[in-house]
């Protein structure tokens, strides 16, 4: 019977046991679903409120990311409104008063994710009534860079009832949204009639558009408009078997809408700055571009009796930057120069109260102060005096590009160069053969540089040898003899590309592009061919831009006048090998305009889920997603619009917004 009694025991011991053991806690798998909306107060749709508070519930705890920037509420709020979130509730409270008879919404963008894993619940918007009907009609798009196709993140877009030009540039407007992170935006709750579309970057949140500010604009009105369409799910069971159901859906139009953010690069028109930084030198910088340059005049000055009130290349050399914001004074008059306090009267042009630019003087006194001596150099007077010498260099070092000119420059405005005390040789086996050369002045600093046009023989050795004092400058100052040897680049260290269009008209120009996306080649095409000659191996990126004014630069747009010219990029990089001669066809109109932009060089990138790759980019092997999803309730939150491709090339009717793709309509032409 003992061993009867010690049963008990061991049944508990072995439970004892096999509680100790030690093994993992399996938390389940990781929640990747976002928050699910559950109630509101008012509900959506819900006609009739009163009061400035409003609570949403979803499913489980939330939080709120950058609610001040990413909630917009429409009609835009004078007053910023409070946006809180206390557990599974978001809690707003309107500061401005309620307007009768109006529609709101409180769109959240990617503001909410939930509390746990940060999963983003993307488009959620809340709408009501102060009357007894909802306005339901959208107009959704697209906002893209101009001349870099980046999405447009944290812009508005406006909808005007008021089509007048100046509407943007002094109202607030009727309906707003705010672009996502991929540039995309619906401006909700929308009224019958027609609208023009803007987007704007408030940088000051006056909600309305600044002549500093990037914008975007359509030039023909929009009717938003809602068709019924059929709308096919697929259902499974839970055996794993799928079914088709087919159900009628809302789509809201126009749903295609591009719309290319530019800058007119506008800058108040003011004197920026001026200085002196070296005895023989004076600077003075505006805030803008002008063609009106400024003018210099001494005043009080140790010459003023000869020099005051006459043109300033009798005192100086002046010298006007390419864009003419700015202007650099070499002052030649010794009297003038060895003076440490000159006083100059500096006229220029200004805006006025109307904005108008007149000109106007300032008087401005440019002091400047030899750097203390040390003991060494104050010891050195009692020596013979040293000659002050002109320091020369060539700006391509000892390697020399087959393209392009021999640059030597000068730190001083030069005077004269006598060519016979100068040789130009190239090195044939060991010995050094003279050639025939010419100097001319540099195209874009014909003060300072002198360049020597060549035709190159690549591979080759040369040498550039230039006597002393052959170089003088306008302060007789010459340079001390000077010899550098280079060598030009073998053509099989070059690659050559070749890149034929398909789509583009005759006023296409090609940009060859690097990995930071800046332009380091330009080509205009000819015949539908753009041919980059003599590339440095190494990895590359192709543009295109419609230089419609034919000046070879990209140009930005005029507000409700000028769209700017049109951009595309090559969706793919390009490899350039040494010795290699590449032929790249590209059709500009084979992908959507917001799928061409090369992932690599986007500096607006998507925030991605863990795991996520980047939507719709080959190179990130993923699928393409949904334009808008928004479909938290019914259909009425739907905006019914896939991701469109843009072929249609060959329908130009401005009139008809409801194209396969996002547009951006110009006059009688379709933006790709």
């Amino acid at each position: 019977m003992k061993p009867l009694r010690l049963l008990p025991a061991l049944v508990v011991a072995v439970i004892l046991t096999a509680c100790a053991s030690v093994g993992r806690i399996d938390g389940g798998p990781r929640d990747e679903n976002p928050p699910v909306y559950v109630r509101s107060n008012p509900a959506p749709g819900q006609t009739r409120v009163s009061g400035n508070s409003f609570s949403i519930v979803f499913d489980e705890n939330v939080q709120l990311d950058d609610a001040f920037n990413k909630v917009v509420v429409s009609p835009a709020q004078l007053e910023a409104p409070s946006i809180t979130a206390n557990g599974r509730r978001v809690n707003v409270r309107l500061r401005d008063t309620l307007k009768a008879n109006t529609t709101y919404t409180i769109d959240f963008g990617d503001a909410i994710k939930d509390l746990n894993e940060g999963n983003v619940l993307d488009g959620f918007a809340l709408d009501f009534s102060t009357g007894d009907s909802i306005d339901s009609l959208r107009i959704s798009g697209i906002v893209l860079g101009a001349q870099n196709l980046e999405p447009a993140q944290g812009m508005i877009v406006g909808a005007y009832s008021n089509l007048s030009d100046t509407a943007v540039r002094t109202l607030p407007p009727d309906r707003i949204a705010r672009t996502n992170q991929y540039g995309q935006f619906t401006i909700r709750n929308l009224p019958e009639g027609q609208y023009r579309v803007y987007a704007i970057k408030d940088i000051n949140r006056d909600w309305h558009w600044d002549r500093s500010e990037n914008v975007a604009f359509m030039d023909v009105t929009v009717s938003p408009r809602v068709e019924s369409i059929g709308i096919t799910d697929t259902l499974y069971s839970s055996t794993g078997e799928d079914s088709l159901v087919h159900r009628n859906g809302l789509q809201y139009l126009p749903n295609d809408i591009l719309l290319s953010f530019f800058n007119e690069d506008y800058r108040a028109q003011y004197l920026k700055d001026y200085k002196r930084p070296e005895r023989r030198k004076i600077t003075v910088e505006l805030g803008a571009p002008t063609d009106s340059l400024p003018q210099l005049a001494i005043v009080d000055g140790p010459r003023d009796t000869s020099l005051h009130g006459t043109p300033a290349s009798r005192w100086g050399i002046p010298i006007y930057s390419s864009r003419g914001d700015s202007l650099t004074m070499w002052l030649t008059d010794t009297a003038v120069y060895h003076t440490d306090s000159l006083r100059l009267s500096v006229r220029y042009m200004k805006p006025d109260s109307l904005e108008r630019l007149v000109w106007t003087t300032d008087t401005l006194r440019f002091f400047y102060r030899d750097p203390k001596r040390s003991k060494k150099e104050i010891e050195a007077d009692t020596l013979p005096p040293r000659f002050d010498t002109l320091p020369l260099a060539i700006a391509s070092g000892t390697t020399q590009e087959v393209y392009r000119p021999l640059t030597f420059s000068a730190g001083q405005p030069l005077a004269s160069i006598d060519t016979s005390m100068i040789h130009f040789e190239m090195q044939v086996d060991t010995n050094w053969i003279a050639k025939p050369f010419a100097i001319t002045n540099d195209s874009l600093h014909p003060v300072l540089q002198r360049q020597i046009d060549y035709r190159w023989e690549p591979g080759a050795k040369y040498r550039l040898t230039i006597d002393s004092a052959a170089i003088h400058s306008v302060y007789d100052e010459h340079n001390r003899k000077f010899s550098q040897e280079f060598a030009v680049r073998a053509l099989e260290d070059y690659s050559n590309l070749t890149v034929r269009l398909i789509g583009a008209d005759t006023t296409a120009v090609v940009e060859l592009l690097n990995n930071s996306d800046d332009s380091v080649r330009t080509v205009r095409a000819v015949d539908g061919r753009a041919v980059f000659k003599y590339v440095q191996p190494g990895t590359y990126y192709l543009r295109m831009f419609s230089d419609t004014d034919g000046n070879g630069e990209w140009t930005t747009g005029l507000l409700d006048s000028i769209q700017p010219e049109e951009v595309a990029y090559y969706p793919k990089k390009i490899e350039l090998k040494r010795n290699w001669d590449i032929e790249q066809d590209w059709d500009i109109y084979e992908l959507p305009v917001d799928r061409q932009k090369p992932y690599a060089l986007l500096k607006n990138k998507p925030k991605l889920k863990r795991g996520e790759k980047a939507p719709g980019r080959e190179d990130e092997n993923t699928e393409e997603d949904e334009f808008m999803g928004s479909d938290y309730i019914d259909d009425r939150y739907n905006n019914g619009n896939d991701r469109l491709n843009r072929n249609n090339r060959n329908n130009r009717n401005n009139n008809n917004l409801n194209m396969g793709g996002f547009q951006q309509t110009t006059g009688n032409r379709r933006r790709f």
